[in-house]
């Protein structure tokens, strides 16, 4: 590993990075980004009090605290975005939480956060379409640094430990979720309708958040819910 590699991963962690993979992202890329083969991936975790909270609707709570770790990881990831200007590489932060609307999606960033978290080994997408660690299970948040600095990577996950649990899918209030275990070869659209979770959140929780979270299927998974202590 080599030393600003190691510094930026003591840089992330001082700023509160609760987990940080650096992919191989060479083929994922579309072509404007090509030659920002390596992606950095933070992860947040996410406060197990405020997600406990959320049982059949969001809170005013949980809306805030998305939006206030949102504003985190954009912090952390511009502070890495300028580590990498500064040593000569080019770098870019990928936004935490923005929508791009095109000819075909609207509800896509310019590069998948959990593209870059699954080939930096932070986790695995659930069937929730939520990326998914061992130690706080979706509880968490992601941000994105593409760079070609070349760096020591990290071994990718390729499938989902889910298993046969469909949790989120049975409690999901807008049936958004199809039940279905994530690899590498699948979509979005084949395990998740991101259009009927976005309806569902515009027309029953304008009020909280005006329609833009929801967060049940976060806080009922039990990979999530197990690292409770009570």
């Amino acid at each position: 590993m080599n030393n600003l590699q190691e510094k930026i991963i003591k840089k992330a962690k001082s700023m509160g990075v609760t987990k940080i993979g650096f992919a191989n992202l060479s083929g994922y890329l579309p072509d404007e980004f090509s030659h920002l083969q390596t992606g950095i991936s933070i992860a947040i975790r996410l406060s197990d009090q405020i997600m406990n909270d959320v049982v059949d609707i969001p809170t005013h709570t949980y809306y805030h605290h998305y939006r206030t770790v949102n504003f985190l990881i954009d912090q952390i990831t511009l502070s890495i975005t300028m580590m990498l200007q500064e040593e000569g590489y080019l770098a870019m932060a990928v936004p935490a939480s923005q929508t791009v609307k095109s000819e075909n999606e609207r509800l896509k960033g310019i590069f998948p956060h959990k593209t870059a978290a699954t080939q930096g080994g932070i986790g695995w997408i659930g069937k929730n379409a939520c990326l998914v660690t061992e130690e706080f299970g979706p509880r968490v948040r992601l941000g994105t640094v593409l760079t070609n600095m070349i760096a020591e990577y990290d071994a990718p996950v390729t499938e989902s430990k889910c298993g046969t649990c469909n949790i989120c899918m049975k409690l999901c209030p807008s049936l958004a979720i199809k039940g279905v275990n994530w690899n590498i070869k699948l979509k979005r659209e084949d395990i998740y309708d991101a259009h009927a979770c976005s309806t569902h959140m515009s027309q029953y929780y304008k009020e909280i958040g005006r329609g833009s979270v929801c967060g049940i299927c976060l806080s009922r998974c039990p990979r999530g819910t197990k690292v409770i202590k009570k």
